[in-house]
């Protein structure tokens, strides 16, 4: 069933979030200058969530974007908002698994997906299915964390990722035949930035929503993640935008 993929938490606890992933507008914009984003410029957006990414891009460079996003709330808000920036006639959202979506090849001159591998199992196989949508000279851009130190405590949550180092994520992406022509990493602002707003709108939801049936499971999943975040996750994981090219 569509939507049925994204849990509900992340409903409620990214109501607040422009951007869905711990950057900034400021690395957007320089992602859309190494892309050499232009009016004439088509970029397909896989699990595009809310708009964030797609709104400022198309705004700024005045390209056409094509968003694929398989939650009902997030796509709805993304409609409202590029109907609000009046930018309808440059950016499409549709509601969909972009797993299962396909593309006539070599439409597009970027492909990209945020923070979202997992639509296709992983950065390697995420890579291997956007790369055909991509025209010779474009690129494929994949947001996926990656591990500063390691090894891993035996209390991080996170353990059980198949995330790697940043030069094994590198090699990852590389192996599709696509050379790595930029990387922009998140800072630390950009990741209290993306995990607090968390704190606040699910502490807020919790509040104006006490008898709600998910509320207990939310605020465990919340404590959970917030307490990750602090003992582990801030230090030891980092997050960027890889930027492959498609030479031929």
């Amino acid at each position: 069933m569509i939507g049925s993929v994204i849990p509900r938490y992340f409903v409620v606890a990214e109501t607040m979030h422009e951007l869905q992933n711990p950057t900034s507008a400021e690395k957007l914009l320089l992602l859309g200058r190494r892309l050499g984003l232009g009016r004439d410029s088509r970029v397909l957006d896989i699990a595009s969530g809310r708009g964030g990414p797609a709104l400022l891009l198309a705004r700024e460079h005045g390209c056409a974007w094509h968003g694929i996003e398989v939650s009902p709330d997030f796509h709805a808000v993304a409609v409202e908002r590029a109907a609000e920036a009046g930018l309808e006639d440059r950016v499409k959202f549709e509601l969909g698994d972009g797993a299962a979506a396909t593309f006539e090849p070599e439409s597009y001159d970027a492909a990209v997906c945020l923070g979202a591998s997992f639509v296709y199992g992983g950065l390697a196989d995420t890579v291997d299915a956007l790369a055909p949508a991509v025209r010779p000279g474009g690129h494929v851009v994949v947001g996926e964390p990656y591990w500063r130190r390691l090894p891993l405590p035996d209390d991080d949550d996170n353990r059980k990722e198949a995330w790697t180092t940043l030069e094994g994520t590198v090699v990852v992406f590389e192996a599709s035949g696509l050379p790595v022509v930029s990387v922009i990493a998140s800072s630390d602002d950009d990741w209290d930035r993306y995990e607090t707003l968390h704190w606040q709108a699910v502490e807020q939801w919790l509040a104006a929503n006490p008898g709600d049936p998910d509320a207990e499971a939310i605020r465990s999943r919340h404590e959970q993640y917030k307490r990750n975040y602090l003992r582990h996750q801030r230090e030891r994981l980092g997050w960027a935008i890889f930027v492959g090219w498609k030479r031929s």
